[in-house]
Parts: structure tokens; C-alpha cells; sequence
């Protein structure tokens, strides 16, 4: 099996740490998404929403979106489990990655997307709507540092997909200058800690 990736974009960022922390080895082919490689007919084929990543198995079925993949392989490796077990806690860490990734590291990619105008060939940017989306994912911070100010991990006491995800946004963040303030101690404690583990370096 190989997934398919480009090494700077923040999602298959998310599956590399999720394949590290349970030591999977993986086979990784790079696309040139700027130059448009996730575009063709026959990526089209294995991927029709053109997104990376995305998993090919040995048979030819492919699997796109970054959380089914990482689910795919939590199912085949269960531990060390990253999406909870049992149902308070998988229920848990589903809510807290689906909010990290709806409220904030969506919100980075929309902010991306529309004020560098870096897709302008496959789309339209709307430069407003880029800088309402930067605002949103600037003001979620303050629910993330209140969370945190509680909780050594996004979703509770256990590393989890929630805080890859969430480590993943911050990185990619800078690029369009959105940080954490000085103000905001919980997230700088959290990203210290998630930073210095062997997986980020994935």
C-alpha cells in the first residue's frame, strides 16, 4: 500500500504523525499540487476529490479524507489507540477533532486559500471572505486556551488524533501569520509538549 501526499500541506501532515505515534511504516509518493499532479484524469480515477491524501491499497481500493485513512489503520492497529475506546471517550475525541478541524483548521486553509490566491487557476478567491475566516480561526484560540487550561490534551487525559490535528493547523497557521498570543500560556504549555514528541518530526 502507498498513500499519495504532498509533504508541505497540513492533512497528510496529520496522517504521517498518526502513522508515526503507532509505528507504521508507509510508502509516500509526492504530488506537486501547485503544478496541479492531484489533477489528472488518472489521480482523478483513485481520487476524485483531488485532495491529498490519499491511501491506495494493494487490491486498488482507494481511500481519500484524512480521518477515514487514520481511522482504517486505528481499526487494523488498535494500539496505541488515538481515537479513544469505548464510547465516552471516542465520542470525546470525535468532538473535540471534529471542532479543532471545523472551527480552526478549516478556517486557516479557507483564510489560505482566498488571500494568497495559491489555487487561483482552479478557483476564485474571495479576498473578505479569506480575512473573516483567518478572524474566526484567531478567536477559536481562546476557547482552545481555556480548554487546555484544564486539560493536558485536546480531547482529555490522552494524546489523540484531536491534538494532531490540532499541532498541524498551528504549523500551517504561520503561513498566514496566525498565532497563538502571548496571553494564551495553556496553548504555548500544550504546543511544547506535542512539538517535542518524535512523531511531529513526521
Amino acid at each position: 500500500m502507498k498513500i499519495y501526499e504532498a509533504s508541505t500541506a497540513p492533512n497528510p501532515r496529520r496522517v504521517r504523525i498518526f502513522l508515526a505515534e503507532k509505528g507504521i511504516e508507509m510508502e509516500y509518493v509526492q504530488l506537486d499540487i501547485g503544478a496541479g499532479e492531484n489533477l489528472t484524469k488518472e489521480q482523478r480515477k483513485k481520487n476524485p476529490s483531488t485532495k491529498v491524501p490519499f491511501l491506495e491499497l494493494d487490491d486498488g481500493i482507494c481511500i481519500g479524507e484524512t480521518v477515514a485513512i487514520c481511522r482504517y489503520f486505528e481499526e487494523l492497529h488498535p494500539e496505541i489507540p488515538l481515537m479513544g475506546t469505548g464510547a465516552l471517550e471516542k465520542a470525546q475525541i470525535e468532538m473535540w477533532q471534529r471542532n479543532v478541524e471545523f472551527y480552526f483548521m478549516l478556517q486557516v486553509g479557507m483564510c489560505f486559500q482566498h488571500s494568497t490566491g495559491y489555487f487561483k487557476d482552479r478557483m476564485t478567491p474571495v479576498p473578505d471572505y479569506g480575512n473573516a475566516a483567518g478572524a474566526l480561526a484567531v478567536s477559536y484560540l481562546d476557547i482552545l486556551d481555556e480548554r487546555l487550561a484544564t486539560s493536558a490534551y485536546v480531547a482529555g487525559d490522552s494524546f489523540s488524533i484531536a491534538d494532531i490535528t490540532l499541532l498541524c493547523a498551528l504549523d500551517f497557521a504561520r503561513v498566514v501569520k496566525i498565532r497563538p498570543s502571548e496571553q494564551q500560556v495553556n496553548i504555548a504549555r500544550w504546543y511544547a509538549d506535542i512539538s517535542a514528541r518524535p512523531s511531529a518530526k513526521a
